[in-house]
């Protein structure tokens, strides 16, 4: 069975994304448990708690297919050690936020050198995080994103996401959550069905599919290898609808949530019932 959704807004309570989704049709999604642009939160109560899992178990969606999204604030590869060390707290709350929840997983981009250190020595930083939240955090598993390698952030390559895998102690809490819009900007093609089953070749050489623990299914306004971070509609962007196609048909990614950030949502509902429509 595949497990679709997309990125929904959790205005008004963490329970109110579980009930946005359930209308999109979807049985999976992912949300921000606290506000993206602030490093404080709310704390969740338990009034909110017990109403976000209710809600989760009345309309139906497994913990294991909602895939919450950490704030676009941490920077875990931070080269200034007080600003780490920020990161890594603010990281460590929103893994305890899901735990609470209930959730399994949480999704977040490796982070950005800054052009103050190399790459190598970022992507260590971001390993040594993950592994600081590790020790200090129980349950949820840690999903690094690919990126479109924009600006000076990391994690663009396969053979950068094995180096941060590689330095973490902990492989039962790691994972990767593969961006279409942000490999195909990195310069993965995913056009034809060779190139496709190639990337994924590559993938399961490079990381090991046994990593892979969520797919974010955009099109891309840009051309390949522009390295600019810009979703689009489903086969309205330079990807075009044949790889999300074979996507929905590979059964490897039966088991995983793939989640929707194209960027009109008043387009989710038919997107996904389009998706739907490929298996």
């Amino acid at each position: 069975m595949q497990y679709i959704g997309a990125h929904v807004s959790s205005a008004g309570g963490v329970d109110q994304s579980v009930i946005r989704a359930y209308n999109l049709g979807a049985n999976a999604f992912a949300f921000f448990t606290k506000n993206q642009l602030q490093w404080k939160a709310n704390v969740l109560t338990d009034v909110n708690i017990m109403k976000f899992k209710l809600a989760c178990i009345q309309y139906h969606f497994s913990f294991k297919h909602i895939l919450p999204h950490s704030s676009y604030l941490i920077n875990l590869g931070h080269p200034q050690e007080e600003l780490l060390h920020k990161s890594r707290i603010a990281f460590i709350e929103e893994i305890n936020r899901c735990d609470q929840l209930g959730l399994r997983l949480l999704n977040v981009h490796p982070g950005s050198h800054l052009n103050k250190i190399s790459e190598i020595l970022c992507l260590k930083n971001v390993s040594n995080s993950i592994n600081y939240a590790i020790r200090h955090t129980n349950n949820v598993c840690i999903v690094i994103e690919n990126t479109a390698g924009q600006g000076t952030n990391i994690g663009y390559s396969f053979e950068q996401l094995a180096k941060i895998i590689e330095y973490v102690d902990d492989h039962s809490r790691i994972g990767i959550c593969l961006d279409t819009c942000h490999l195909f900007a990195s310069g993965y093609d995913l056009r034809s069905k060779s190139k496709y089953l190639n990337l994924f070749k590559q993938f399961e050489s490079i990381v090991g599919l046994k990593f892979l623990r969520g797919i974010h299914i955009n099109d891309t306004k840009y051309p390949l290898n522009s390295r600019v971070d810009r979703h689009y509609s489903l086969g309205k962007g330079n990807i075009g609808y044949d790889c999300f196609f074979r996507i929905m048909q590979d059964e490897r990614f039966h088991c995983i949530p793939i989640i929707l950030e194209t960027p009109d949502s008043s387009l989710w509902k038919q997107e996904i019932n389009w998706l739907r429509g490929c298996i």
